[in-house]
C-alpha cells in the first residue's frame, strides 16, 4: 500500500504557474503508475495527468500543451507543473499511485488529503 502526501497548492493569477509535489511511500514507487487528479466543488474526480513506470505520460484535453507531470523515483515524488493556469483550473488536486488501468480508470479506495488550487485574480 502506498501512503501519499499532496503539497504545492496556493492561490495564483491567471496565467500564473505553480508546481504540485506527491511525496509517495509504503510501496515499491519506480513500479507504480502516478496520477494527478482533480475535483471542484459540485464535480466529479478526474484525471489530469497520469505518468506510468516507464515515463510515459498522458493527459487530460484541458491541460494539454500546459500542464507537465514527471517523476523523481529516487526520491519517490510525483510532479505536477501547471503553466497558464486559468480560472477553471480551480480544485483540490490530488495524487495516487497503482497499476496503470487504475490510475487511468480512477480505481482506488483511498485517498490523501489533496491540495488545493484556486485561479483568480
Amino acid at each position: 500500500q502506498v501512503q501519499l502526501v499532496e503539497s504545492g497548492g496556493g492561490l495564483v493569477q491567471p496565467g500564473g504557474s505553480l508546481r504540485l509535489s506527491c511525496a509517495a511511500s509504503g510501496s515499491i514507487f519506480s513500479r507504480n503508475a502516478m496520477g494527478w487528479y482533480r475535483q471542484a466543488p459540485g464535480k466529479q474526480r478526474d484525471l489530469v495527468a497520469a505518468i506510468a513506470s516507464s515515463g510515459m505520460a498522458r493527459y487530460a484535453d484541458s491541460v494539454k500543451g500546459r500542464f507537465t507531470i514527471s517523476r523523481d523515483n529516487a526520491k519517490n515524488t510525483v510532479y505536477l507543473q501547471m503553466n497558464s493556469l486559468k480560472p477553471e483550473d480551480t480544485a483540490v488536486y490530488y495524487c495516487n499511485a497503482g497499476p496503470l488501468a487504475a490510475v487511468l480508470d480512477i480505481k482506488f479506495r483511498s485517498w490523501g488529503q489533496g491540495t488545493q488550487v484556486t485561479v483568480s485574480s
